[in-house]
């Protein structure tokens, strides 16, 4: 009997970016290219600088580094995952927070510390490929 399959996200027009990115390795985010803005990077992905409403915005490679602001551990299975696994907000180094998943680590609330420091890693699903991020330096 095989696996059920993980849902994946569908790019659209305005994400196009962030998954061109994940396939070659990278996590791109988007700044305002206003200069009387405050070109805070933003995420998720969207046309428009959600500070002024500036459709000059610019795409960039993050550090893919990040601290762990909070996460909940799921312990039910769920299709395409295999239970238990850590559903987290990773709070990056420029600023942004995104929902991910942690791995490379147990799923426990010993080994899973706010604010430890984390890195991105990249999965190939297939259609799309995904950001997760495990202990910075590949430490557990």
């Amino acid at each position: 009997m095989s696996q059920p399959r993980k849902p994946l996200p569908s790019p659209t027009p305005e994400t196009q970016h962030f998954w061109d990115g994940t396939k070659a390795g990278e996590l791109r985010l988007q700044r305002c290219a206003e200069p009387a803005c405050n070109r805070a990077p933003y995420f998720p992905p969207r046309p428009f600088c959600p500070a002024c409403g500036s459709r000059k915005v610019e795409v960039f490679a993050a550090t893919g580094r990040g601290t762990l602001h909070s996460y909940v551990i799921n312990h039910r299975p769920a299709p395409g995952f295999e239970a238990p696994y850590a559903i987290a907000v990773v709070k990056l180094d420029e600023g942004p927070r995104l929902m991910t998943n942690i791995v490379d680590i147990e799923q426990t609330p010993e080994a899973l510390v706010i604010d430890m420091p984390l890195e991105v890693t990249f999965h190939d699903a297939g259609e799309v490929t995904l950001p997760y991020f495990r202990p910075a330096g590949g430490a557990a």
